[in-house]
């Protein structure tokens, strides 16, 4: 693996208020997101995730203010995601701060608008998320999810994320409905599966819970480490986190 492999903490925000889910429901609080912001740059993040989770679905753009304040706190690039939809929702997100802006579900309706964002904005700056879950009837064993990961679109994954690939955008950002929040393990078949087939930059998303398992995403193909209850809840330090990657061999930014 010729570049570093990043932790990237991820905040998933509602209400202005940091939350955590398991498999996108049973949501609980767990503290401020500016707070949360400053503790995760000075304990060794790399880049750091903000994630306004109810933004789709209650059709509202993303809480600005709050990208404000964490960025006067934040050094390391921040990518937001959360209800941009269209050029001036994501130019408001990165005029207010943001390094890189997550579109979702509105891409997925309207796949043209990734091609907008990245002619625009730049292919670095640009992150698709996608929710998946396991269906065995696709022809990839995974469907694609919109709306937070509510509703099921019919769509396999290999074929969204070929076209998500084709349009330039820079980040491919899976979560696993089956692993989120779960801290049983990242699942490794799908980040192999994409990141055997994209030339975008993966991350791993949604069920770590050891030291091992963020190695075992990096052996599938993740580029970017991304997890949520661990790093809040001080199961895994970062920096410890980091020394082991680098005992395993694999390349990591000095914190």
């Amino acid at each position: 693996m010729s570049n570093n492999v990043r932790i990237m903490p991820c905040l998933d925000m509602q209400d202005g208020r940091v939350v955590k889910g398991i498999h996108f429901v049973d949501i609980k609080d767990t503290g401020d997101p500016v707070e949360s912001a400053r503790a995760y740059e000075k304990a060794g993040a790399d880049e750091l995730a903000l994630l306004d989770i109810t933004a789709t679905v209650e059709k509202r753009q993303t809480m600005l203010e709050v990208v404000k304040k964490i960025r006067e706190v934040l050094t390391i690039p921040l990518t937001v995601g959360g209800g941009i939809k269209d050029l001036q929702s994501a130019a408001a997100v990165l005029k207010a701060g943001a390094d890189k802006i997550s579109v979702g579900s509105a891409a997925f309706k309207s796949p043209g608008l990734i091609k907008e964002l990245v002619d625009e904005f730049g292919s670095h700056t640009v992150t698709v998320a996608i929710d998946v879950d396991q269906n065995e009837k696709m022809p990839s064993g995974y469907e694609i999810y919109i709306r937070g990961g509510r509703t099921p679109t019919g769509c396999d994954v290999l074929e969204w994320v070929k076209k998500i690939d084709q349009y330039g955008a820079g980040t491919i950002l899976p979560t696993s409905k089956r692993g989120d929040g779960s801290r049983t393990g990242y699942d490794l078949p799908l980040i192999r599966l994409l990141s055997q087939n994209v030339n975008a930059e993966i991350v791993a998303s949604g069920g770590a819970g050891t030291l091992e398992h963020f190695y075992e995403a990096v052996q599938a193909g993740a580029n970017i480490l991304l997890a949520a209850s661990v790093f809040h809840f001080k199961v895994i330090d970062i920096n410890e986190l980091k020394q082991y990657l680098t005992n395993k061999g694999v390349r990591v930014i000095p914190s």
